[in-house]
């Protein structure tokens, strides 16, 4: 029966991995705009006496291609002088018919023109003062729009920023997103319209939306249709603590690795940091072959053929069940609703990531040949993970994989249980009656708090504080020269030549491989991050499989060396 299995999921891998070819076509590198907050720079030019586009134009030499405009806010044309801003008691005082509590404007003709209808308020118009019945000066107000249409002019990509606001109007003849505008990022906490006029402002935007990392945007997916880019941008307080360099490096990272398609950019207060902060992403995407121009949307159809990845699974589910020593068939079953009812859509890739890590480990511990066998289903897995999840919502990171800390905690419990022998009652009898030592206690101790380790730092947005500096350092360091491995799935790797090379009791390497297992999950947990581009994925897993085997060859002949010394 096995050999069948086994033929199964080498049958269900041909067209698995052709049915990835859409997706990989559309995580082809490039092309990225270099986008520079309009706001952040308009101080640099007023201090030189220059306009926001000469500014620009300057800064294009140093790959600046595009310009985001964040839509002002009355008080924003106020501090200008564009508005004059009275309370209805300072008119009143003036001897003007005026409201007392109401609040009043002045200034340019087109702007009040537009402000007249920009609100579900009532107005009063006194001679040249428009008159509200709140107080305005928070609210979202337009954009410099003779300055959009030069940097237009000029060739630049241009960012519109509008803010969702409840009492203004979403009206087509209202600028909300200027027509020059070819991409939208919305300002703020939530997208435009939401949470109950979504359909309105869908229907104002007629070009792509930006998903930005890290700051979900309730109503974003409401836009959809429109098309999505990713963005990736520094907090500006993160960004001034670090050298020009250093968060340069970060904006490559997400351009090389992680697929963002806008790099948001803000200037340093000096402008030489400025431009070696430009000089260094420009030519570090340059040194990536990616090229820097306009982008647009990452759609895809998901291919039919990655149906075909189901036959895997469950054929790697009958693998798991019979090779399971107690409980085979009924922990398969339990594995399976758990994936269909708590991931849904996902069940397939979710049950993928839990059965084929475990895999390898069912086998005979023939020496480095088990570490082959199962790093093989490892990939087997990802592969049938990679077809099942790949929805065009999961790549762009709408849709977030659901499971993410039972792929890293259930397969080492089931490799775990895989110890068990089939007479389990009496072994356990063994176990209940082994005398304790200090020593196997240290050494659960230490295995239990790996995998708390390993739980709680999984992701990208693991507590700072559980992360060394000196890892920090080495992860900036090989991130430089690689497409950087997961130190779990170094970790992991470099166990096995430990586990499997050495004369260990057989407690020894059951805990050694347990804690392999670790390893062996992230290479699952890796493939599920699906908003990563899978070549990164799949050189992320090659460089930990290379650099954790060295180290593990290398730990082999160290312990034998140690060995041999202690006996003397």
């Amino acid at each position: 029966m096995k050999p069948l299995l086994n033929l199964l999921i080498l049958l269900a891998l041909f067209p698995s991995l052709l049915a990835l070819e859409p997706r990989l076509r559309a995580e082809g590198p490039g092309p990225v705009a270099l986008v520079m907050d309009a706001e952040a720079l308009r101080q640099e030019a007023k201090a030189t006496g220059r306009s926001l586009v000469e500014v620009l134009l300057e800064y294009r030499t140093l790959g600046v291609n595009g310009v985001a405009f964040p839509e002002r806010f009355v008080r924003d044309w106020v501090a200008e002088g564009v508005l004059l801003y009275r309370q209805g008691r300072e008119l009143v005082e003036a001897g003007l018919p005026a409201r007392r509590d109401w609040h009043y404007l002045k200034g340019e003709a087109w702007l009040l023109s537009l402000l007249e209808r920009a609100y579900t308020l009532p107005t009063q118009q006194l001679g040249p003062w428009l008159g509200f019945p709140l107080d305005v000066q928070v609210f979202p107000a337009f954009y410099p729009l003779e300055e959009i249409r030069k940097a237009q002019e000029a060739g630049f990509f241009v960012v519109a920023r509008p803010i969702n606001q409840r009492f203004r109007v979403l009206d087509p003849s209202l600028p909300l997103v200027p027509p020059e505008a070819q991409a939208v990022v919305f300002a703020g906490l939530e997208a435009l319209g939401h949470p109950y006029r979504l359909k309105e402002a869908e229907a104002l935007l007629r070009v792509p939306v930006a998903l930005i990392e890290g700051t979900p945007q309730p109503g974003l997916s409401a836009f959809r249709e429109n098309g999505l880019l990713r963005l990736f941008s520094l907090p500006y307080e993160w960004q001034l603590r670090l050298a020009p360099e250093e968060a340069a490096d970060k904006y490559l990272l997400a351009a090389r690795e992680r697929g963002h398609q806008l790099l948001y950019l803000r200037p340093y207060p000096y402008p030489e940091e400025t431009r070696r902060f430009l000089k260094r992403i420009s030519e570090g995407l340059e040194a990536s072959g990616i090229p820097i121009g306009n982008p647009g949307p990452r759609d895809f159809t998901p291919n039919p053929l990655g149906l075909f990845a189901w036959l895997g699974v469950f054929a790697g589910l009958g693998l798991l069940a019979l090779g399971l020593p107690v409980f085979g068939p009924l922990l398969a079953l339990l594995l399976l609703l758990l994936a269909l009812g708590y991931a849904g859509g996902q069940g397939g890739a979710l049950l993928a990531a839990l059965v084929f890590p475990v895999l390898g480990f069912l086998g005979p511990r023939n020496g480095l040949w088990m570490w082959a066998r199962t790093l093989g289903y490892a990939l087997a897995g990802a592969v049938f993970l990679s077809a099942l999840g790949s929805t065009p919502e999961a790549v762009l990171g709408l849709a977030p994989f659901k499971g993410v800390s039972l792929t890293l905690l259930l397969p080492p419990l089931l490799v775990a249980l895989s110890f068990l022998e089939k007479n389990y009652k009496e072994a356990l009898v063994r176990l209940y009656a082994h005398p304790l030592r200090l020593g196997e206690v240290a050494l659960a101790l230490v295995a239990l708090a790996l995998v708390a380790l390993a739980l709680l730092r999984r992701g990208n947005e693991a507590p700072i504080a559980l992360v060394p500096e000196v890892e920090l350092r080495l992860r900036d360091l090989l991130q430089n020269l690689m497409v950087r491995p997961r130190f779990k799935e170094v970790f992991g790797h470099a166990l096995f030549p430990l586990a499997l090379l050495l004369p260990w009791p057989r407690w020894v390497q059951n805990g050694l491989l347990f804690l392999a297992a670790i390893g062996t999950a992230s290479i699952l947990n890796t493939f599920s991050h699906f908003h990563t581009p899978l070549p990164v994925s799949f050189f992320r897993v090659v460089n930990g499989v290379l650099i954790g085997g060295l180290l593990g060859l290398a730990g082999v002949i160290l312990v034998r060396r140690l060995r041999a010394w202690w006996s003397g």
